[in-house]
Parts: structure tokens; sequence; C-alpha cells
């Protein structure tokens, strides 16, 4: 005789009342960013003069173009700078961050504790408070209005030591280390070759946390720089911004700006998403 079939239970109150919330909390987060898409298709008469949250004579194309071509070209400029800053600074943070990390987890050496309770006041410290120590560092030197006086701070990175530091431990075998060193294998082959392929779902994390903060860093350009022509996108919008009373356009332009400046951000959590996600388990099943 043929099983009777299963009756489906109804819904949980409980899950019912999770689901709405996590939707509610979905929908807050993403209204602004539904709401940019909106504007950044809009002229800017229509800005003001139509419904926010709704398309309106939709010219996207030619506000871009109109973007891109303002003064010189100087937002293409600006992404670029970014680009490098973001780029740059969170790869080689990264890089930075692994060989740390696998030093304090693996080695043994005096002091060790000691530089990790040191790294981890750096986590607690805001990097608004270093923005002013570096510049009159950075003063005595001439490295002022440079592109160094924004990538190197960007090199740091305290939570990529810690998180490198405890991944490492956990991910990265004593065992395999002592094989590789009875084949012959020098530090630096180990490292390169073998550390960073084992940690790579880490780094990839460092890599995102670092990318992220550097591509939206406001306060360290404003101090460092003076040219325009070295600003990073976050701070060139803010002079469009701070400019739209004398030129009305400008508004539309940092709306267009903003839109398009999100897009590297998602591209890079897009294509990482999925080292990102296989690394935040696969160091905790291994012995």
């Amino acid at each position: 005789m043929p099983a009777p079939p299963r009756r489906r239970r109804p819904p949980r109150p409980g899950r019912i009342l999770l689901v709405a919330v996590l939707a509610i909390a979905a929908g807050y987060f993403l209204l602004p960013v539904y709401w940019l898409v909106v504007a950044a298709t809009k002229s800017t008469d229509r800005l003001y003069g139509s419904f926010g949250l709704w398309f309106d004579d939709p010219r996207l194309l030619s506000n871009l173009g109109d973007i891109f071509s303002y003064d010189d070209h100087v937002y293409l400029r600006w992404v670029l700078n970014s680009a490098l800053y973001a780029g740059l600074g969170a790869t080689l943070a990264t890089l930075f961050s692994a060989a740390a990390g696998f030093a304090l987890a693996k080695y043994r050496f005096r002091g060790r504790e000691a530089v990790f309770k040191t790294v981890l006041a750096g986590v607690l410290l805001p990097q608004t408070a270093l923005a002013l120590p570096l510049y009159l560092m950075f003063s005595q030197i001439s490295l002022v209005n440079t592109y160094w006086a924004v990538l190197l701070p960007s090199i740091a990175s305290p939570f990529g030591v810690y998180l490198c530091r405890v991944y490492a431990e956990s991910a990265v075998p004593d065992s395999l280390l002592e094989a590789a060193r009875v084949d012959g294998a020098h530090e630096t082959r180990i490292f390169f070759g073998l550390v960073l392929r084992i940690m790579s779902p880490a780094l990839v994390t460092v890599f995102l946390f670092q990318f992220v903060g550097i591509w939206n860093n406001y306060f360290l350009p404003l101090v460092m720089l003076s040219d325009d022509r070295k600003y990073p996108v976050t701070l060139g919008l803010t002079t469009w911004k701070g400019a739209a009373d004398r030129v009305p356009e400008l508004t539309q332009y940092t709306i267009g700006g903003a839109f398009v400046s999100v897009i590297p951000l998602a591209l890079a959590i897009l294509v990482l998403q999925r080292y990102w996600r296989t690394g935040l388990t696969e160091g905790s099943v291994k012995e």
C-alpha cells in the first residue's frame, strides 16, 4: 500500500515572527540603496520635484556621462585614486597581517605575548585618533599631500594580525611545518608556498575588511591631502556636495557619483564571498 501523504506542519508563530523581523531589517538596510539607484537616474530638477522612491524620466547614462566628464574627468581620477589606495593598501595589509599572524602563532620568541597584546590594543584604538599624529610625523619627512601619506597608514591592520593569528593556530598544523623543514624547505618558501594557501580563506576576509575600510576612509585623506587630484572618491564627493550651493547640478553629480562608488565594493564582495564563507568554519574542524 502506498504510504500516506505527509502533512505539512503549519509554521510556528516564532518562526513567522523571526522571518518578519529579518524582512523588516533587510528592507531597512536596502531602502537607502534603492533610493540611491532611483535618484541616480533623475535630473537635478526632478530630484526634488518627483516621488523619491520611483523612477521618473530615467536618464542614467546621460547622468553618468556628465559625471565622468565634469571638470576635466576629475571623478574618474578620484575613482582610480581610491582603487590604488584600497587595492594596493589592502593587498599589502593582508600580506603583512598574514606574516605577523603566522609568526605570532607558530614561532616562540621572547616578548611574543607582549607584541600580541599591543596588537589587541591597536584593534581598540580608533583610526581618527591617529590621523593628526600621523600628519605631524609625515610633515617632518615631507610625505604630506602625497599618495604615500594615505597608503602607508593603510597597510597596518591590527584586526588582520589578530584574525590571522587565530586562524593560523587552528588551521596550520605544526606537523606539516616540521615535514616541510625536514624536506629542506626554507621558512620563506614554507610561508609563501604553503602557509598562504592554507590561510587563504582568512586572508580573503582580511582583504575584504581592509579594502572596504580604505575605500570608505574619509578623515585620513582629508587631513593628509590638499591636492584635489589626489583625493579618493569619498573626499571628492564631499567637495562636490559642499559646492552644490554655487553649482546646483553638483547635487545630482554627488548622488550619481555615490552610486558608482559602491559598485566596486559590491563586485568585490560578490566575487570573494565564496572564499569568505568557506573560511568561516574551516579552521575549527582541523586538528
